[in-house]
């Protein structure tokens, strides 16, 4: 049974049916594009703008905090490396999760991932009409939103390759930006040069107030910790690669390249620029709300380079935005396949582009950029919630990496050739490693306030979870039906530990003939 298994499944030969959802879809990102959306999906305003406001409350300690997110990070993307080279889709996380553990797994992974885009984008909008600002203040939000989202709307319809390029000279953008501040930085905290009226060095790692890791009011022993969680947003989009290795060229050969390229470089990036940052000025000089590098060149009288930091947010947050089109527009469309989306979803232009489930999204992206400036308080909580979405989509891919693994050890499906090292336990480390954030979150969000509904974080965790575990039970409850007549009732994972599920080594199909 395993060698007829091994032989016909699609992680070797193709010809498996859950391939039946890459019809359509054009291979045509190249390595240069695969490289850089690797490595500008991690690199955006979480490090420009969000590591401010950590420095400030963590001090030093906050390197120690990017070091550990880092390494699972790196847990995280050996293990979608192994999930890719078993089977490359543009249904990602939602393909692997019906492959191992059924429909329900992949109904509740691709709209959590559509909901944290979704939410991640409407906030990415927003913020352009902020950052444009600076120079036009006058410049109405609303007129801000819809050029923003015309632009990354028009890339996306196009063509995959379109929105490779928008993401390749977007991620040079940024890379550019970071290796000028880490050239700059190196000098500067080297000569023991003056920022401003303090003297850069490394000295300042232990001379902060607190030092290297303050324990005392304001600070808390246990604030690099519970401040993990906001790093891993600084992280989030990392998985992109995930879903573009269905359109690429030779994803075989290019996933491993870029796998193992990205993670040296963001460790160079993200730890590097918290190491110089932390060593050119106190952390208490940083503030929530401007990029920590604008802070850093305004004090040498360097102006020219914090405007250019303004341009590389704006293009930071486009890059999010396109980024949140590409991957909803995939996504939604797998979903529709199975049933559980509108049938709208699977519609596909002649150049590969499921440009329905594109458009869905960026309608949803308008209304709640409006909603946002109607009402930016009440939406502050929806925007946070966010943030449970990106939790969940790293927790199924390592528990998809985890099922994988044990399939592959019995015989039932071939391995992977490009295998996750210390698996399983890396997997069982980044899954408790989501738990502590989730925990953090809670604790954090309320030592956030005095006042129970400004403490956003515990709200998401302690209402926020429950509540879109309600919303999207009553909503499989809804389409159950559909999906269990699409499939014939064959609604479980595909394989068994002994082999296929239902009997045959055919693969149940998730697009179905009438698609």
């Amino acid at each position: 049974m395993a060698d007829t298994t091994i032989a016909e499944h699609g992680g070797t030969s193709g010809g498996s049916s859950l391939d039946a959802e890459q019809v359509g879809y054009k291979q045509s990102l190249g390595r240069r594009h695969v490289q850089m959306i690797a490595l500008g999906g991690a690199i955006g305003t979480g490090l420009f703008l969000g590591s401010a406001s950590r420095l400030h409350s963590t001090g030093p300690a906050l390197l120690i905090s990017y070091a550990v997110v880092g390494v699972i990070a790196y847990f995280l993307m050996r293990s979608l490396g192994e999930l890719v080279l078993h089977r490359a889709t543009s249904g990602a996380f939602v393909s692997y999760m019906r492959e191992f553990f059924g429909e329900k797994a992949a109904y509740y992974t691709g709209w959590m991932y559509w909901f944290n885009w979704a939410l991640t984008g409407i906030a990415e909008l927003s913020a352009v009409g902020l950052y444009i600002q600076y120079w036009w203040p006058l410049m109405p939000t609303w007129a801000t939103v819809l050029i923003a989202l015309a632009v990354v709307l028009t890339i996306n319809l196009l063509s995959a390759r379109a929105f490779g390029e928008f993401e390749f000279w977007a991620a040079i953008a940024k890379v550019g930006a970071i290796v000028v501040f880490l050239l700059v930085g190196i000098v500067v905290v080297g000569l023991r040069l003056h920022v401003g009226e303090h003297q850069a060095g490394l000295g300042n790692l232990w001379n902060n107030l607190g030092g290297f890791w303050p324990t005392e009011s304001p600070f808390a022993w246990y604030g690099p910790i519970l401040v993990m969680s906001g790093v891993v947003f600084a992280y989030a989009a990392i998985e992109m690669v995930g879903i573009a290795a269905g359109e690429m060229q030779d994803s075989r050969k290019e996933v491993p390249k870029a796998v193992n390229a990205v993670i040296a470089r963001i460790a160079i990036f993200y730890c590097g620029s918290i190491l110089l940052l932390v060593s050119m000025l106190p952390t208490s000089e940083y503030k929530a709300g401007i990029s920590p590098f604008v802070t850093v060149f305004g004090r040498m009288g360097l102006d020219w380079m914090s405007n250019l930091i303004q341009v590389v947010l704006i293009i930071a947050a486009m890059s999010s935005l396109n980024s949140g089109l590409y991957s909803t527009g995939r996504v939604l469309r797998s979903l529709g396949m199975a049933k559980q989306a509108p049938k709208l979803t699977l519609k596909m232009s002649g150049s590969g582009v499921p440009w329905a489930g594109i458009v869905l999204t960026s309608v949803v992206f308008v209304l709640g950029a409006v909603l946002n400036a109607l009402t930016p308080d009440a939406f502050e909580i929806a925007i946070e919630a966010a943030a449970i979405g990106v939790l969940f989509t790293w927790a199924t891919i390592f528990l998809c990496q985890i099922r994988l693994r044990q399939l592959s050890d019995k015989g039932v499906v071939p391995p992977s050739s490009f295998q996750a090292p210390g698996s399983p336990w890396t997997s069982y480390i980044g899954l408790a490693f989501i738990g502590l954030v989730v925990v953090g979150m809670a604790v954090s969000g309320w030592q956030a306030s005095p006042y129970f509904w400004h403490k956003t974080n515990f709200i998401v965790v302690i209402i926020g979870i429950p509540l879109l575990y309600v919303i999207f039970e009553v909503g499989w409850l809804l389409c159950k039906s559909r999906v269990i007549e699409h499939t014939g009732g064959k609604i479980g994972s595909v394989w068994t530990d002994k082999g296929p599920r239902y009997g045959t080594t055919e693969v149940p199909d998730p697009a179905g003939e009438d698609n």
